[in-house]
């Protein structure tokens, strides 16, 4: 079983974006897939490959952020036998491992200058040079782009060429964040949960208690549907009873009240004295503190989107908590506003 993001879900925004990739997928020209952190961005790109005509041709995948920019010549269009030190063999770059299929490059936005502009060499003509080569390779390739960036805010900015951009956008697919599929967020986690179920052992799932229902309702899910699955499996494994409806969840597993934290260094102050000097500076507690939860509500607030009833829950605390909380700190209006 792929461990991937799964396109599951019913909503109009989805339905639209995934109809627009399966009419993209017939003709052989590049297409660009934007959408947020864990929106599902290959596996559209996977359904544009499966829908064409190279279907049964390879499907290489390259994440172009994991690549340091010394390295992206040589991944993406391969090398000879002493092109650079360390180079005792020729190699393949994924262009060549693609060829007649598909090739799908994530985080395109991230490409260095040099990069792009031997990219829009193949695009165009449909040759790229080995590193260390004399003569040009002809290769057969279809691109498909993926980026969480505003691209064209890019070319604005000069760090990324607008003819590459125009080259690359002859399609955009644009996947909607989880948070805009709200009627999808159930058959998701039911989804989740029934393959993690198989994966335990379990006879069947169980079902969530309403109030995690709830929750994975209220919730707004900045890691889209990717941290769903996380949130999802780690509640059943945890849980260890398929005998009952799952009822308790942990959005972020780094949550502990053991979790290090930054700690405050003065400059050329060493870390005790400092510790002392940030303790002695503090000469109304009651203000502090008041400080100090009014900058919890803020940064939990911005976390959430201002989503309140999952700011509660990522703070334990009741809906109703929050907003007493939040109307003392005077956050309220600004909030609402």
């Amino acid at each position: 079983m792929k461990d991937s993001v799964t396109l599951v879900g019913q909503s109009t925004e989805l339905l639209d974006a995934i109809e627009r990739a399966s009419l993209a997928a017939a003709l052989n020209r590049p297409v660009l897939v934007i959408g947020e952190r864990g929106t599902g961005k290959e596996m559209v790109a996977e359904r544009l490959h499966r829908l064409s005509l190279r279907w049964d041709e390879p499907f290489i995948a390259m994440n172009c952020a994991a690549m340091s920019e010394n390295l992206i010549d040589a991944e993406l269009f391969g090398y000879e036998a002493g092109a650079f030190t360390g180079a005792t063999s020729a190699r393949r770059g994924r262009f060549e491992e693609a060829d007649g299929g598909t090739l799908f490059l994530d985080e395109v936005g991230t490409l260095s200058s040099a990069a792009q502009e031997r990219l829009l060499r193949v695009v165009e003509y449909g040759e790229l040079t080995r590193l260390g080569a004399n003569r040009p390779l002809t290769v057969d390739v279809r691109i498909v782009g993926a980026t969480n960036e505003d691209l064209p805010a890019l070319v604005d900015k000069g760090r990324f060429r607008a003819d590459l951009l125009d080259r690359l956008s002859f399609e955009v697919i644009t996947l909607p964040p989880l948070r805009a599929r709200s009627d999808d967020i159930m058959e998701l986690a039911n989804h989740f949960a029934r393959r993690m179920s198989v994966e335990l052992g379990w006879p069947d799932f169980p079902g969530f208690s309403r109030e995690v229902r709830q929750q994975l309702r209220a919730y707004a899910w900045p890691g889209n549907v990717r941290e769903l699955k996380n949130v999802v499996e780690r509640a059943l494994y945890r849980w260890g009873d398929p005998a009952t409806p799952v009822d308790a969840l942990q959005f972020d597993p780094f949550d502990s009240p053991w979790r290090p934290r930054q700690s405050i260094v003065m400059a050329g102050a060493e870390p005790a004295v400092a510790a002392a000097e940030q303790r002695a500076a503090v000469s109304d507690l009651r203000a502090a503190m008041a400080e100090y939860e009014r900058d919890i509500l803020v940064r939990t607030l911005e976390t959430c989107r201002y989503n309140q009833r999952a700011a509660a829950e990522a703070l334990a605390v009741t809906y109703d908590q929050l907003r007493h909380c939040m109307r003392r700190h005077g956050l309220l209006r600004a909030a609402t506003s």
